[in-house]
């Protein structure tokens, strides 16, 4: 079992910065990938960044490469996700997973443990 708690979200304008956390407990947090992923009022979720188990190797979607970076402290427990330039259409509940099948993100994968997320709002 994997249990994620987000937090870091709130309201900031255009052009300002954020940074989610996720805190990981129960399994060994450094075995498995992770990731964020977001969903906006009436839009599917989607992908929006994933790390691997060992934090070497990241993924990103097309709309935030350049603006938002993942990272992870596995002394820690904790993923977190820096987000800069932010955009009205980065408004979103984020979420972030755990894939405890691989050890490298697979965006596209079942994802095993999810979050109850954060509300992210960004106003223009």
């Amino acid at each position: 079992q994997v249990q994620l708690v987000e937090s870091g979200g709130g309201l900031v304008q255009a052009g300002g910065s954020l940074r989610l956390s996720c805190a990981a407990s129960g399994r060994t947090f450094s075995r498995y990938a992770m990731g964020w992923f977001r969903q906006a009022p009436g839009k599917e979720r989607e992908f929006v960044a994933g790390i691997s188990w060992r934090g070497g190797s990241t993924r990103y979607a097309d709309s935030v490469k350049g603006r938002f970076t993942i990272s992870k402290d596995n002394a820690k427990n904790t993923m977190y996700l820096q987000m800069n330039s932010l955009k009205p259409e980065d408004t979103a509940v984020y979420v972030c997973a755990a894939d405890i099948s691989h050890s490298i993100v697979v965006p596209t994968t079942t994802w095993d443990y999810w979050g109850q997320g954060t509300q992210v709002t960004v106003s223009s």
